[in-house]
């Protein structure tokens, strides 16, 4: 299947090869799959909860590694702080690009107070992403490893449980404001979270072990 991918270097739409998650392996040589958790969990961070389930956030991560296949002659002699910079800023334009598709999608005037404002809200998070572009090389080297392999293991909480600690713990939203996104009791989201955060940490002992 082909898949038309915007080429932010050269200003213009290209036609790519696209054949599913592993279309971007090869990007660096030595497999961009890495990353594609990092990138849903940043994703998922940068959004504004209220348009979850409104934008398809596979298909935005999907869009941002095959802009990084695009880039496979430039990005092949980074290293992995400099391609993980660089794959968030590509997240962000994509992210942008497609709450703005939301904000067009309809001229009436109260809902496009309403998603204007959600759309600047998504686009000036940055302070919420969890990287620090002032900390040394090495802190960010342990602190990119570390945000991989929590990505990795919020991946495979259950739902309603990886929402839970990501809106509260990661997103630093209040177990009331959670509450009312989830449609749950305030008890009933604190429930989740506690059982979220000690499966999250069973899965990160687990995978340090192996």
């Amino acid at each position: 299947m082909r898949r038309s991918v915007i080429d932010r270097r050269a200003g213009c739409v290209r036609e790519v090869r696209d054949d599913g998650p592993d279309a971007t392996t090869d990007a660096r040589g030595n497999g961009m799959e890495q990353y594609r958790g990092f990138l849903m969990l940043l994703a998922r961070l940068r959004l504004d909860p209220r348009l979850s389930g409104k934008v398809d956030l596979a298909g935005v991560v999907q869009q941002t590694l095959l802009e990084a296949h695009l880039a496979a002659e430039q990005i092949r002699a980074w290293g992995d702080l400099q391609l993980a910079g660089w794959l968030r800023t590509a997240l962000a334009h994509n992210l942008a690009d497609e709450v703005r598709k939301l904000h067009t999608a309809g001229r009436d005037v109260g809902r496009e107070e309403a998603m204007e404002a959600v759309l600047t809200r998504t686009s000036d998070r940055r302070g919420s992403w969890p990287a620090c572009e002032q900390s040394s090389p090495i802190h960010l080297a342990m602190l990119q490893e570390r945000l991989l392999a929590l990505a990795g293991a919020l991946a495979r909480l259950p739902g309603n449980q990886r929402t839970a600690v990501e809106l509260h713990h990661l997103n630093g939203y209040s177990i009331a404001v959670v509450a009312v996104h989830l449609g749950r009791s305030e008890g009933a989201v604190g429930a989740l979270i506690v059982r979220g955060l000690k499966r999250l940490r069973v899965l990160l002992r687990e995978d340090e072990s192996g």
